[in-house]
């Protein structure tokens, strides 16, 4: 793809999104909606249609499991709904199915997640399954061991792929001595010594109000919405013992280079430094750098460089990952394993070309352009707004965000630019990982030698 052809791709697309979508974000208005019982929510109504999302996240996730119960946010979770109160796996499921509801719950390492999406008609039942699901799980035997075995294989599963092999590395190297750094998912070992008793006391540790955080959006009411909340989760505890806050952490600025012998007939790159956190002033300009250097596909310099220009490989890209406790920068690439080596260089290369040079004014703007033009695509429907809402709130953004955001992205000159590539990328202290045959170059000067790993 040209340089012409892939900037005429990117009006195009920014025009739709403006063109489908113009003025989507500004025409939702949040209000902030506090229960009779104290809880608090953002709400975006909209009665277009009779349908509700309600989503919600309890702070502190996966990190916050015990060394010898890895794995347990993410087993607990997983068994929420299957079965709660006087309804048995196959009841409550039935239910569900039944009514057209959709009910999630999942754990991340900061968080443990949940959404219901449901009709109008049908949301007094969607409401009174998720109380019971958080209030009276019954973790009865056969669903446990069902979940437990799935688990299982899955951690078997992901202990032969290759991204998640490099994922795990890349983990364990930038947090050696941080919860960020261990296994989340558990190993066989953790996930097989979790009892009953173990969720149960999970739920009443994790599933407080206090660390409770609700975006609703859809055709209910601030009045009806209120009265839902404490329908909800009015009669979850109101405070926990346990602390949901995790240390603050800086990723590491040590130069390693990882290798994992696989005989593959591709080789996984990954490459990780410090970044921001989200918080941070600067945060808006590293979006608009990450864009143009990896994250934009084919609009970025990595895609261009590695696989328009080169051929080297097939997927490269990356992203800024902003966890509770700090910032991570990832490279990825999926390349052939003759051509990793070269690919690698290639990658530092424009690492250090970036935060030499910043950006171009034409590549400014162009991540402005698309930034700015895909937002609203964020808000197709009530799930995902109502999902931003608690991005909102966890972030301290304020209720007028959505309105605002665009404008912070506007605001990024190419002073910001510069400064903040300057600073931000660090080729000097890249953390590599490279899962597939041993047939990469060495390792740069002035970076420690290779570790050696085979098999896992």
């Amino acid at each position: 793809m040209t340089p012409g052809t892939k900037r005429f791709a990117l009006y195009a697309l920014a025009f739709v999104c403006v063109l489908g979508h113009a003025g989507a974000a500004l025409a939702i208005k949040v209000t902030e909606v506090k229960s009779p019982g104290g809880i608090t929510a953002y709400l975006a109504e909209d009665h277009t249609n009779p349908i509700i999302g309600v989503s919600f996240m309890f702070q502190g996730g996966a990190a916050l499991d015990a060394d010898a119960k890895l794995g347990l946010s993410k087993m607990a979770a997983a068994l929420l709904d299957e079965g709660a109160g006087g309804l048995d796996s196959f009841a409550f499921q039935s239910a569900l199915e039944d009514n057209a509801i959709s009910l999630n719950f999942s754990a991340d390492r900061d968080a443990i997640r949940g959404s219901v999406a449901t009709t109008t008609q049908a949301s007094k039942t969607a409401f009174d399954l998720l109380n019971q699901a958080m209030t009276r799980p019954r973790f009865d035997e056969e669903p446990t061991e069902r979940i437990r075995r799935q688990i299982l294989v899955n951690i078997k599963a992901q202990a032969e792929n290759p991204s998640r092999i490099a994922s795990r590395a890349m983990m364990a190297a930038l947090f050696p001595s941080h919860p960020y750094g261990r296994v989340d998912d558990g190993t066989p070992e953790t996930v097989a010594s979790i009892t009953t008793d173990d969720l149960r006391a999970w739920v009443k540790a994790r599933l407080a109000k206090d660390r409770l955080i609700v975006g609703v959006a859809g055709d209910i009411t601030p009045k009806q919405l209120g009265a839902a909340l404490d329908k909800i989760f009015g009669a979850l505890p109101a405070t926990s013992d346990l602390s949901p806050v995790i240390p603050e952490v800086q990723a590491s600025s040590t130069p390693q280079v990882i290798r994992i012998d696989k005989p593959l007939p591709q080789t996984v790159l990954l490459l990780g430094q410090p970044s921001l956190k989200r918080t941070d002033p600067d945060w808006y300009t590293a979006l608009v750098l990450d864009y143009s250097f990896g994250s934009g596909s084919f609009a970025s310099r990595l895609m261009d460089e590695v696989r328009e220009k080169r051929g080297l490989a097939y997927s490269v890209g990356t992203s800024m990952q902003a966890l509770a406790a700090t910032g991570v920068m990832v490279a990825s690439a999926g390349t052939r394993s003759d051509a990793a080596g070269q690919s690698l260089d290639v990658i530092r290369a424009e690492w250090a070309k970036i935060q030499k040079d910043g950006l171009t004014e034409e590549e400014l703007n162009d991540a402005k352009l698309y930034l700015t033009g895909a937002w609203s695509l964020r808000f197709s429907s009530t799930g995902s707004v109502a999902e931003t809402l608690v991005a909102v709130q966890k972030d301290k953004l304020g209720r007028d965000f959505l309105d605002k955001r665009n404008d912070y992205i506007n605001a990024v000159t190419m002073a910001d630019v510069k400064r903040v590539a300057s600073t931000l990328y660090k080729p000097e202290a890249l953390t590599v990982v490279i899962v597939g045959p041993p047939a990469v170059s060495p390792a740069p000067q002035g970076q420690r030698p290779e570790r050696e790993r085979k098999g896992r």
